[in-house]
This record gives structure tokens, C-alpha cells and sequence, in this order.
């Protein structure tokens, strides 16, 4: 089978059927892995996450197709003190008679859930309400997860558990937390990971009936930044007007990483000139849902801003609380900023260009440290290697669709260190996702009929690549 050629019909319809006569169980095995508070983050308790990495190697180990699935670690950074990240799945089986090897990305950890009231039923019960299922990780990215199981599981179901193509599975455990130990990890597990093709399931599709392959990543740059101007708390009545606090000066500060029509005022951080698909204000305000009579911030299209352009947010504050506010005069101001980069850009680069930016124009003569720093690279996909085509041509079968070319607002920083271990591989990013899935937010879902479909997509890839010559 060529790149260029339909997928034959009897096999789509075969792969068709079986995909949704496995679907049912395909969500019970999801539900099952949502149960799992799998968060990552080092303020969590970490035994959920070996609990979640063991549920995922047991049902891969259960395709009875791979000829090694091993749960294994890898440091963070170096020495022999280094800790080590959380558990990742890794599984294998070696490609025969010429077949192309497929690596099939995804991460079984998920963001924290925050409180439960905020969610319409507990974050971690799966609940199917309508055509969605809710509960943390439920789309980002134990959806992934099942995406690849579901859709091995189909293949060999219909070409039989003797075929040619070489595969590998990697599942990694701490994706939500930075991935921390993943340059690491692939150099412990280069020669396991080595593929032609990289599926990284981890993004989302123009909408639940249309397929996305995304081919614009943005960057990442996040950090704590604390800005002090007292050696101690002072009371607001005895030295207000005179004395600057801590939180005057980091609103001051904060302020000037946006122009009047918050767009980034920061020299240095890069934008990207790209086409976009027609995407209307509407269209925006629905999706990301802006309260009436606030206006879209930035210039130029709207997926411009989203996708080629760089974003600062702050994420956090350390401050009192209103509750716990008294009468005095802050003396220090922790935030934790997040700033997405424009592909193309290096994560170091911008870092630099933040800092002498903060640096530059604090208040006041206020105090400013910085640490915690994590940087991430973008990605641009080379849309001309044979994969795409491949991909592309099973979502269409899938889906019944053409696919849309997308950029991504979101970062996936660890796709650079793919492109660096491994040169030639060429990489495809797709994933289970829609505009209503929300993500790392509360009441996060997954659309069950791109599930089924995005299942049933990847279930077609592989057997298309099983045939290639």
C-alpha cells in the first residue's frame, strides 16, 4: 500500500466493526483508570501514580502481542542522589520483513483536580452525562491512553496477532509535572523507543465532528517570581502613602508585561507569521467562555493569537487571603507566571528576555527573585513526510471528514527532546480532545463519539502501515 492509496475497504469495514464492538469495554477500562487520582505533582501522594502505572502495564500486557512491557523510572537530572520521576509504562515488539516501527505516545498522570465543588459530580467518578464522560484525566490523557489500547487491541483483532509492523508503547507518568525525567528516560531507553513514526495522543480536534492534526506547538516558559520591599509586615495605617508594599509593587510590575490592548509588552519574545483557518469571535467567546461584555485581548487573527503568538498568565498568587487580611502592609509577593512562546522560538531564549524584562522595570527599587524556572521548546511539524499523509487519510476514513492542520495554544515542551533523540522519526500529534473537553479544569470531559472515532482512526493507521511497502 502506498501513501496515496484509499484503505481498502473490507479491512476499514472490519476494523469498523470491531472498534465498536470493542467500545463498550474501551470505556469501562477508562472509567476504571479515572478512579485513579493519578497526579503527579510533588505535593502529591505519588502511590496513585504507581497504582495508575500498573493498571495501564496490566492492560498492556493483556494485548498479548508485545514482547516486553516493563514499568520503569528514570532520575531527574543527574548524580546519584538525583530522585527519580514517576513510573512510565514501556512496551515493545520488533518490526519484521521491512514494516515501519510506530511509537504511540501518551501520559497516565493528570493535573490536580482542585475542589470538588467546582466539579458537577466528583472529579474522580467517571460519570456519563449526555454524550460525555467527565472525571479528571478522562480526556487528558487516560483517553490517549485507551486510544492506543483500544485501537491495538482492534488491529490485531483483525489482522491477527502475527503481523510485521514493529510497535511500541510508552505511557509516561509525569507529563502534568514538567516530565521531569524524560530527557532521561529516552536516553536510558533509546534503542526500545526508536521508531519511524511518533504518535503523540496528547492535543485535541477542530471540534467533535471534525479530526485535527495538530502541526504548530507553542513553547513554554513558567517560574516563580517574588517580589519584596519590607524586611517585615508593617502596619498600612502608620506607614501607608509613604512606604511601597510588596503587593503594589508586583501589580505595578505584573502590569507591564501587557500593552493597553493586552497583547505581550515583553522585548524579546517572538511571534510567528502563519495562515489560520477562519475561526469568529463567536466562535472564541463560546468556547473559552467569556462572560458578556469582556472583550478578546491582543491583535491580529484570532488563531494568530492563539497559536503563533506569545501569552503570559499568572496562574497563582501568595498572598493573604481576604479572609485572613489584616491592616498591614505586605512585605513580600510570590506568583507563579506562565508564558507560552511562539514556535520556533527557544525556551531558554525567552526565559532571558522575561527576566531582564522584570528586572528592568520593578517599582520602586523593589526586590525581585526568580526560581523554579522550567522552559520548553516549540514544535512545527514538517507536513511533508508520508506520515502525514498516512494520518491524514485514516482520520478521513474515520471520521468520514477531511482532517484540519492546527496550531495549538498548549505546550507539549517534551516533543523537542523527541525531535532531538530522534532526527528521522517523523512525528504526528493527534488526540481525543474537543473545544468542550476543559482540559486541567474542573468538570474536564471526553466526548464519547471522538473517542470512538479517534480509536477507530489510529486502528486504521495501524493497519495501513502494517501493509506499507
Amino acid at each position: 500500500m502506498s501513501s496515496s492509496a484509499a484503505t481498502r475497504p473490507e479491512l476499514l469495514q472490519t476494523l469498523r466493526e470491531s472498534v465498536a464492538g470493542g467500545f463498550p469495554v474501551a470505556v469501562a477500562e477508562l472509567s476504571k483508570l479515572v478512579r485513579i487520582p493519578s497526579v503527579s505533582w510533588a505535593a502529591f501522594d505519588p502511590q496513585p501514580v504507581s497504582e495508575s502505572a500498573d493498571a495501564v502495564a496490566a492492560l498492556v500486557t493483556g494485548l498479548g502481542v508485545f514482547e516486553t512491557v516493563q514499568v520503569a523510572r528514570a532520575p531527574i537530572g543527574t548524580g546519584a542522589d538525583a530522585p527519580l520521576g514517576q513510573p512510565a509504562v514501556l512496551a515493545t515488539r520488533a518490526a519484521r520483513n521491512g514494516r515501519p516501527t510506530i511509537l504511540l505516545y501518551a501520559h497516565h498522570d493528570v493535573q490536580p483536580p482542585g475542589k470538588d465543588e467546582d466539579w458537577d459530580s466528583l472529579p474522580f467518578e467517571p460519570t456519563v452525562r449526555g454524550d460525555r464522560l467527565y472525571g479528571r484525566g478522562a480526556a487528558d490523557d487516560k483517553a490517549g491512553v485507551m486510544a492506543h489500547i483500544a485501537a491495538i487491541r482492534s488491529f490485531v483483532e483483525t489482522v491477527g496477532a502475527d503481523f510485521d509492523l514493529g510497535l511500541a508503547l510508552f505511557i509516561e507518568g509525569e507529563e502534568e509535572f514538567g516530565s521531569r525525567s524524560f530527557t532521561n528516560f529516552l536516553s536510558a531507553h533509546r534503542s526500545e523507543l526508536a521508531a519511524d513514526v511518533i504518535v503523540v495522543a496528547d492535543s485535541d480536534n477542530w471540534d467533535v465532528d471534525t479530526p485535527a492534526l495538530t502541526v504548530g506547538l507553542r513553547g513554554n516558559v513558567t517560574f516563580r517570581l517574588t517580589v519584596s520591599t519590607l524586611e517585615h509586615a508593617s502596619h498600612s495605617g502608620m506607614f501607608g502613602g509613604a512606604v511601597p508594599d510588596a503587593m503594589l509593587a508586583a501589580i505595578r510590575l505584573l502590569a507591564t508585561l501587557h500593552a493597553e490592548d493586552g497583547s505581550v509588552a515583553v522585548e524579546g519574545l517572538a511571534s510567528r507569521e502563519a495562515a489560520t483557518p477562519d475561526y469568529p469571535e463567536e466562535q472564541l467567546r463560546h468556547e473559552a467562555a467569556l462572560l458578556e461584555g469582556v472583550a478578546p485581548i491582543g491583535s491580529g487573527t484570532i488563531l494568530s493569537r492563539l497559536w503563533s503568538k506569545p501569552a503570559i498568565t499568572v496562574t497563582g498568587i501568595d498572598a493573604p487571603s481576604v479572609g485572613n487580611a489584616s491592616n498591614t502592609l505586605s512585605p513580600s509577593v510570590s506568583v507563579k507566571i506562565s508564558a507560552r512562546i511562539a514556535p520556533g522560538q527557544q525556551g531558554t531564549e525567552a526565559f532571558a528576555a522575561l527576566e531582564r524584562h522584570l528586572r528592568s522595570n520593578a517599582p520602586f527599587g523593589a526586590h525581585i527573585e526568580i526560581d523554579d524556572v522550567d522552559t520548553g521548546n516549540g514544535f512545527l511539524v514538517d507536513t511533508s513526510g508520508w506520515a502525514v499523509t498516512e494520518a491524514k487519510t485514516s482520520m478521513t476514513d474515520a471520521w468520514g471528514v477531511e482532517a484540519v492542520e492546527t496550531g495549538i495554544g498548549g505546550s507539549i515542551p517534551f516533543i523537542a527532546d523527541l525531535v532531538e533523540m530522534f532526527p528521522a522519526a517523523q512525528i504526528l500529534v493527534t488526540g481525543v480532545e474537543d473545544p468542550d473537553s476543559r482540559a486541567h479544569s474542573p468538570n474536564e470531559s471526553l466526548h464519547l463519539g471522538v473517542f470512538q472515532r479517534a480509536i477507530l482512526t489510529e486502528a486504521v493507521l495501524l493497519a495501513r502501515l502494517n501493509e506499507r511497502q
